[in-house]
């Protein structure tokens, strides 16, 4: 229970048009905006995808002269962003339109970082204080999501890796949010059921570990709790049905509403997830669905009341860790670490990667190596 005695701040996001066919009005909103020369940042293989193509076209037609950067990697790197950057000034680029899931949006905000602010990409991480050098204006950003999953396009941060290391950094700032977002679910049609579970695993662990995270936030409690609803009502539907608009719809939805709540802050699965991508290469929200029914056994001890809530919006006949187990096994998804490569010699790197990640503080149950340990041995 929050003591209302005690200030407290909190903020709320972007302007967003959402709806089936809402891509459609990326070009007369750039006009509108007098831009002429936008700057497209996407990932390799959504650049090669018709409903892109398709984008480019009609916004070529329109009589924007458009550039297209879709050299990164699957987890961005800063080598990435600094490429981005030099494509920018060398088109005389005006804006910058990010495309499609959480790799493509988070390059397309580190370039719109970059391109004023010329010190070491990794000087602005808000980890150590960077985000105080985030002092220049950044190029007008308008961000398109093509995967219900990171919700990046509402973010206000950039997780970018160092490229030798794969040490994750977090840029942020209020000035890298987008000026608009357009939220057109049928983009998410032609996903792979794989990438459409693994993905809206993503959006449910950032509601869930949002509701309960440490801090005081009751709009984002709120909207993490919408968002898990919509979730545990259209995920399995989505995965299942990939045209069905109004699963897509809502999952969508979840999405940016999950990204919207997680500015509260996050927790142990995604402490526990993050070295995943980075120690492995495994996709984000692949790693999230790994470990999210271990990681939510342990942050029950204590939470009861929360956890109570939690299953009540899940629809959830058991515990919430058994509905996890569950839903995983409906959308195809691997059990066990093992069962995608993961070993035992992989353990102690991983345990020194999640103790030190910066998503665990805002856990709300405190975890020692030994905890992580367990959890990542169950998880195996």
């Amino acid at each position: 229970m929050h003591d209302f005695q005690k200030l407290v701040s909190f903020s709320f996001p972007t302007n967003i048009l959402f709806g089936c066919g809402a891509v459609k009005e990326l070009g007369p909103h750039l006009l509108g905006q007098s831009f002429k020369c936008p700057l497209i940042v996407t990932d390799p293989v959504v650049a090669e995808l018709g409903f892109f193509k398709d984008i480019v076209s009609s916004l070529e037609s329109q009589g924007l002269r458009v550039t297209v950067f879709s050299e990164i990697h699957k987890n961005p790197v800063k080598s990435d962003v600094i490429a981005g950057g030099d494509v920018y000034e060398a088109n005389d680029c005006d804006c910058i339109v990010g495309v499609g899931g959480g790799a493509g949006l988070d390059v397309s905000r580190a370039i719109g970082l970059r391109v004023n602010h010329k010190r070491d990409l990794f000087d602005y991480d808000d980890l150590i204080g960077g985000d105080k050098y985030v002092t220049e204006d950044v190029p007008y950003l308008v961000t398109i999501p093509t995967t219900s999953g990171t919700g990046s396009e509402v973010g206000r941060s950039a997780i970018i890796s160092e490229d030798e290391s794969k040490r994750k950094r977090i840029l942020f700032s209020p000035k890298l949010l987008a000026s608009q977002v357009f939220a057109d679910p049928e983009l998410t049609y032609g996903l792979p059921p794989s990438i459409t579970a693994a993905t809206g695993m993503d959006a449910l662990t950032h509601s869930m570990e949002a509701f309960i995270a440490k801090g005081y936030h009751p709009m984002a409690s709120g909207i993490a709790l919408e968002s898990i609803k919509m979730c545990a009502r259209s995920l399995e539907l989505a995965v299942k049905e990939p045209k069905n608009a109004q699963a897509r719809g809502e999952m969508l939805l979840a999405s940016l509403m999950g990204a919207v709540a997680f500015q509260k802050g996050l927790g142990i699965v995604h402490a526990t997830a993050h070295p995943l991508s980075t120690l492995l290469d495994m996709h984000h929200g692949l790693a999230n669905s790994m470990m999210i029914p271990y990681g939510m056994e342990f942050n029950e001890v204590g939470m009861e009341e929360e956890f109570v809530e939690l299953a009540a919006a899940l629809g959830a006949k058991g515990s919430v860790s058994e509905f996890l187990h569950e839903l995983k096994s409906k959308l195809g998804l691997p059990e066990k670490l093992s069962d995608i490569g993961v070993k035992e010699e992989h353990l102690d790197d991983l345990v020194e990667l999640a103790f030190t990640d910066f998503c665990l503080p805002a856990n709300p149950r405190e975890a020692s190596k030994a905890d992580l340990r367990a959890i990542y041995e169950k998880a195996l």
